[in-house]
């Protein structure tokens, strides 16, 4: 933050493990997306649905749609960029309708996520990643998605790459300390408390926990010194903890209010932010991960379930998740 914890993107970029949500269905796609899934009509009315909409019974002689089993860890990503598109859309409309039914038979206040949750949240973050490396496969993915679709997708590819484009691959991964985050409405509790005290949007927060250490999964100090799970260096916790532990999940997101607050937010985010970590690439990323949040709050339970990844001289290597 500022002189201190801004000059290496979390240093760790362990905690930049990207991956989002927010998608539609291809209309009348029925083809394989990838191995084990099938794009249905049902699932593309799902995509499409802007805010979760609770279960219907099945009308009377029309069967119920059973959604395939999610894939598998380590699932094929097509190349193709037209089944690449299926993919998306498929992937995104079944991991929708898995979170609505989280949110409605679940406990997302204690609890974490049932499994479909987070391998179609894996798959998806998968799926973004490999967008976000191949620009030219991505450009011909979003023309063959839908028009709401393509621009959630561009949206996320973008901070994604602009993510990517801080991270100094590592020829011998450190050994980092990650561990399961809070359940995620407990985060919106400590998000929305952190707003309600210092003005500070609890989307944009929730952005800048989850581009900094994936909602806490990441416990280990950048190697600048950065601690906690929002990343603070000694002095800045210091001048605005308020006498909290900057381990604390609670007390760090205060603190991350209070920074953001007193560096310009709410009324200038894109000052507060880059106070926050010297790197317009950072502040866009942070600010589209946000909108993406806003627009729907399922974005935010998809993220909640991406997994961390480290970047090394020898591809990628994912530390969480199953």
């Amino acid at each position: 933050m500022k002189d201190q914890h801004a000059k290496a993107v979390t240093a760790s970029l362990v905690g930049l493990a990207m991956a989002i949500s927010g998608c539609t269905v291809a209309q009348g796609a029925a083809s394989p997306a990838a191995p084990g899934w099938a794009v249905t009509q049902a699932a593309t009315q799902a995509a499409t649905q802007a805010a979760p909409q609770p279960s219907a019974t099945p009308a009377a002689g029309r069967p119920a749609v059973q959604a395939p089993a999610p894939p598998t860890p380590g699932a094929a990503i097509p190349k193709d960029p037209a089944r690449l598109a299926r993919a998306l859309t498929g992937t995104t409309a079944h991991l929708r309708r898995a979170i609505d039914d989280w949110r409605r038979t679940g406990d997302p206040a204690t609890g974490q996520a049932p499994e479909p949750v987070v391998l179609l949240a894996l798959y998806q973050q998968r799926v973004y990643r490999y967008l976000a490396r191949n620009p030219k496969v991505a450009s011909r993915t979003y023309a063959a998605l839908p028009k709401a679709l393509a621009g959630a997708a561009r949206a996320n590819v973008t901070a994604i790459r602009d993510l990517l484009s801080l991270v100094h691959p590592v020829s011998k991964p450190a050994r980092f300390r990650v561990e399961q985050p809070e359940p995620a409405d407990a985060l919106i509790g400590h998000f929305r408390r952190a707003e309600r005290r210092f003005g500070v949007e609890w989307e944009v927060l929730a952005a800048v926990m989850f581009v900094e250490t994936k909602f806490g999964r990441v416990r280990s100090p950048s190697h600048t010194g950065a601690k906690g799970p929002m990343q603070f260096m000694p002095r800045t916790w210091d001048a605005y903890g308020m006498g909290g532990d900057v381990h604390d999940t609670r007390d760090a997101i205060l603190a991350a209010a209070n920074y953001l607050h007193a560096s310009g937010a709410p009324r200038n985010y894109r000052r507060a932010l880059y106070a926050y970590n010297h790197s317009w690439a950072y502040v866009n990323a942070v600010l589209l991960h946000a909108r993406q949040i806003k627009q729907d709050i399922r974005n935010y339970y998809a993220y909640y379930n991406w997994q961390v990844f480290v970047v090394t001289t020898r591809g990628e290597r994912r530390l969480t998740g199953p």
